[in-house]
Formats: structure tokens, C-alpha cells, sequence
């Protein structure tokens, strides 16, 4: 479900959960789990990546679905926790983009410093990355479109979320979404290669005008328990974005 791969201080932590790495409860939890325990692991840099041509898919609607309210208001207080660890973690983050890249995978692509996304092999068929849940009815919350505006700007980020829009790797590179394109067998080398370099800086000036730089995602994710959860709850449970998830997931039996 989740791989460790130690290259030197630099840990990697691969999602594999296939086919498509959809996060479920188990997932969301692990990689939380992971990423609080870096440090004391010996970690000085943290890898994000995924499987070749999916980084992560996004929420696993078909199992979430399934879940009652106790237990789904569990999963997005875990989620939260997720993100909040990302945006607070004292350690580099860089995501290895692998391939498509939809909600919940951009979000966690969107709170690491650096994203490197890899090009198609088939321009007809281009890796997408972007936050479509207002496609699938649900809302982009505060603190996720606060972590896009950070990257994209206000305007951009209104316009992307608000229309749900997918973006090729090509179209989220000079936006600022991503930071790099590379072969699909590139992404991860050169994601690892950005940290390393990043990892010959004096430590203590890295890690404390990192901190500095990245007060303000920091001071958003502060505190989860204000983040709605139970507003968010209620969304999900409300009756037109049941409809559009069930015919979403009816479309994936297909």
C-alpha cells in the first residue's frame, strides 16, 4: 500500500495501492503516519511518487462511499491530519508526478515545495493533474484553495477550481502547478536530484528560511479542528453530490 525507499536521507514513499492508488482510510492514514515519523527515522528530505502513469487517482469514492457518517467523518478528520502533516512538515517535500494526478492526488502534490510531473508518451492521451471535484460535487475547501493560490495566484486558482478543470502536464507547468516536466522514467531521478542538491545547503539556514518561507501554509493547516469538518460531512452526505458520485462510480464499473 505504501513503499519506503531510502536513498541515503532522502526517503521515498511510494504509493501502491493498485490499480490507480486511490486513497482510502488504510492509504490516508499510512502515508500520515509516514511522514510524522520521518524525521526521527533519519530522513532529511521526503520523495512523494506513485506508480508509472498514475500518481494517485484520488479519493476511493467506490469504498468511501460505503462508509456511514461516524466513519466517513473519521476518514476526512484523517485526510485533514494528512494534509496538515504535509504543510507542516520540517523536512523537504518533493512530488514525483508519475502520471495523472486528479483531487486528492493534486492536493498532495500541491502542499509539497517542489513538483516534477512527468510528459505523456502518447500526446492523445496526456497526464492530467488538477482539483475537478466541483465535477464531482463535492467543494474545494479553504485551506486546499488556499495552498493553490499560493502556487497559481488568486485569479488562476479561482478559474481552475471553479470549473473543476483537468490540466495536461504541459498546460500546468507555466502556471506554476507543477515546476518541472520530465520523461516518465525521469520524474522520480530528477524529483530525488532537486532535493539532493537542495540537501547540500547549510542545514540550519535551509531549514530555517524554509520555515519562514512557508509560515503562512503553515499557520492554515495550524489547527484541523477548524476546518469544517462536519459542514464538509454534511456535503457529502447531501443528496445531489450522492447522485453525481453514484453515477460516477457506476461509469468506473463500466
Amino acid at each position: 500500500m505504501l513503499e519506503l525507499i531510502r536513498h541515503d536521507t532522502i526517503h521515498e514513499l511510494r504509493l501502491a495501492r493498485p490499480p490507480v492508488n486511490a486513497l482510502d482510510p488504510a492509504l490516508v492514514r499510512g502515508l500520515r503516519e509516514a511522514i510524522v515519523a520521518a524525521p526521527a527515522q533519519g530522513a532529511q528530505a521526503l520523495l512523494l511518487s506513485g506508480a508509472p502513469g498514475m500518481f494517485s487517482a484520488g479519493l476511493d469514492v467506490p469504498t468511501l462511499l460505503q462508509l456511514d457518517r461516524a466513519a466517513m467523518r473519521a476518514f476526512w478528520v484523517e485526510f485533514f491530519d494528512l494534509c496538515a502533516a504535509l504543510a507542516r512538515c520540517p523536512l523537504p517535500l518533493a512530488a514525483a508526478i508519475t502520471g495523472h494526478s486528479p483531487a486528492g492526488g493534486a492536493v498532495l502534490a500541491i502542499l509539497c515545495d517542489y513538483r516534477v510531473m512527468a510528459r505523456s508518451v502518447d500526446p492523445a492521451k496526456p497526464f492530467r493533474i488538477g482539483l475537478n471535484e466541483v465535477q464531482v460535487g463535492l467543494v474545494v475547501p479553504e485551506v486546499i484553495q488556499f495552498a493553490l493560490r499560493r502556487l497559481v495566484g488568486t485569479y488562476r486558482a479561482e478559474r481552475l477550481m471553479v470549473a473543476g478543470a483537468m490540466l495536461t502536464a504541459e498546460e500546468a507547468q507555466p502556471l506554476g502547478f507543477v515546476d518541472e516536466l520530465a520523461a516518465i522514467d525521469a520524474v522520480v531521478p530528477r524529483a530525488r536530484a532537486w532535493l539532493a542538491e537542495l540537501l547540500t545547503l547549510p542545514p540550519h539556514a535551509l531549514t530555517a528560511t524554509r520555515r519562514i518561507a512557508r509560515a503562512d501554509l503553515a499557520a492554515t493547516f495550524a489547527d484541523p479542528a477548524s476546518f469544517g469538518i462536519d459542514e464538509f460531512v454534511d456535503a457529502w452526505f447531501a443528496a445531489p453530490t450522492q447522485a453525481v458520485l453514484q453515477a460516477l462510480v457506476a461509469r468506473l464499473k463500466k
